[in-house]
């Protein structure tokens, strides 16, 4: 007799933060990352974010803020249990002008490509420290707020860092058999 099993390939849950304050303002954001294991070094899926962003003006009394929101998908292959290439595409409303218009507003595309250090702890969960690069740098990107680097001329480069833990949620990484035998 047989019976049909499901074979559910293994997935993961990412979360990632950021976080930048100073006295003329700062950023708190979270992004989600649903991932499926499509085989044993590469994970994709979908993602959303939420960012929180505030100024405080020097020498002005005048403070503002605002949300940004949106979503995408990424793609991420893992090597030797220590590195991690990937990209991460998200359309971002944006509180700025110059993206797409749409009727609720602003909508900025990110290509971030990138890579870094991706470990497994314990089979329990995964932390990637990566740096990405946002191939479009969009003049209304809100991601900008998070640019770190700068160049000869001090102009600051699209560049941010990213700290990610995923954690399994299960599926069953079988045979290959499309059932089990009693």
């Amino acid at each position: 007799m047989h019976s049909f099993s499901q074979n559910i390939p293994p997935s993961e849950i990412g979360v990632d933060g950021s976080f930048y304050a100073s006295n003329f303002g700062g950023t708190i954001g979270l992004g989600v990352k649903y991932g499926l294991k499509l085989n044993e070094n590469v994970i994709a899926g979908p993602s959303v974010r939420y960012q929180r962003s505030w100024a405080q003006p020097q020498f002005s009394p005048n403070t503002s803020s605002f949300n940004v929101f949106g979503g995408g998908g990424f793609l991420h292959a893992r090597f030797f249990n220590a590195l991690f290439v990937g990209t991460e595409l998200e359309f971002l409303r944006s509180p700025f002008s110059g993206g797409f218009v749409g009727t609720t507003g602003n909508w900025s595309f990110t290509a971030l490509i990138g890579g870094g250090y991706s470990m497994e702890f314990n089979e329990k969960w995964r932390l990637n420290l990566g740096i990405m690069y946002d191939v479009v740098n969009s003049l209304n990107s809100p991601l900008r707020t998070q640019y770190f680097m700068r160049n000869a001329q001090q102009q600051l480069l699209p560049v941010i860092y990213r700290i990610t833990f995923f954690f399994p949620l299960g599926g069953s990484d079988n045979d290959g058999d499309d059932f089990d035998e009693e």
